[in-house]
């Protein structure tokens, strides 16, 4: 039986094909999940769009709109989710923006406006996503419970260029063992996935980003292929799954080691 068969997903952040989260549900349509897709604003139309892709795999359904910044629709999503599955067993955060003075101009440059902006959606929605479907999280019949992957990018180093997005990341892995101690007598468990870099859309937003291509798998002692996000998504449903049930409030490196190396 295929290691998700029964799970009910939540997916946030897929945009094109070639994102994170598009690998993620991917997988987890081949393990056996049925999931929901999310996407919000002037990319709503580009992640239906790829939702047809997905098709091929399992039901997806109609993609539902969900702008963190905006707390109607995250109470609207939840009532449609609600409708769609009656629980959750899993929801995946793989949101994150940070306009661009926070990004490859140094630490001195962003106003405070935008890296609230950055904070708002990279951050402190993964609280309030949580928060917002936690009834249904609570009502999961997953052996273990329900588990919330928010995804990661190693929050504690400084990374050239990356600047006030790395803050965000240190705050994202700080917030989700906070959630994950609130909500673990729920049967509720956090973990974030720090992955090393990939070729996707969002990292093309990043100035600088072929500093990472061109060092990671260098520094890396398992090698890594910045067009090659299966390892990610394999270690997701991992987590997704009962395998891991007794993982919380942890940050795991899906990055080919290069996280622990001087």
């Amino acid at each position: 039986m295929p290691i998700l068969t029964n799970h009910r997903i939540l997916i946030t952040g897929v945009l094109t094909d070639d994102s994170l989260a598009f690998g993620i549900a991917r997988r987890a349509l081949e393990a056996g999940a049925t999931i929901a897709l999310t996407g919000a604003g002037r990319g709503l139309s580009l992640t239906r769009r790829t939702a047809r892709k997905l098709e091929q795999f399992g039901d997806v359904g109609e993609v539902i709109e969900l702008d963190v910044t905006q707390p109607e629709q995250v109470a609207a999503a939840v009532s449609q989710v609600k409708n769609r599955f009656e629980r959750l067993d899993g929801l995946v955060h793989a949101i994150g923006y940070a306009p661009p003075s926070c990004l490859g101009a140094g630490m001195f440059v962003a106003p405070f406006e935008d890296v609230s902006l950055a904070m708002h959606i990279s951050t402190f929605s993964l609280s309030a996503l949580v928060g917002a479907f936690r009834p249904l999280l609570q009502r999961s019949t997953a052996q273990g419970g329900a588990s919330v992957i928010a995804l990661d990018f190693d929050g504690s180093r400084a990374y050239p260029m990356y600047d006030w997005m790395g803050v965000m990341k240190a705050g994202l892995e700080s917030l989700g063992r906070y959630l994950a101690r609130e909500v673990g007598p729920d049967q509720i468990r956090v973990n974030m996935l720090a992955a090393g870099p990939i070729r996707t859309m969002a990292a093309k937003s990043i100035p600088g980003f072929e500093v990472f291509e061109d060092t990671w798998a260098e520094r890396a002692p398992l090698g890594w292929d910045v067009n090659d996000s299966s390892a990610v998504a394999d270690s997701a449903v991992a987590l997704l799954s009962p395998l891991l049930r007794a993982v919380t409030a942890s940050v795991i490196h899906v990055d080919g080691g290069a996280h622990a190396m001087g």
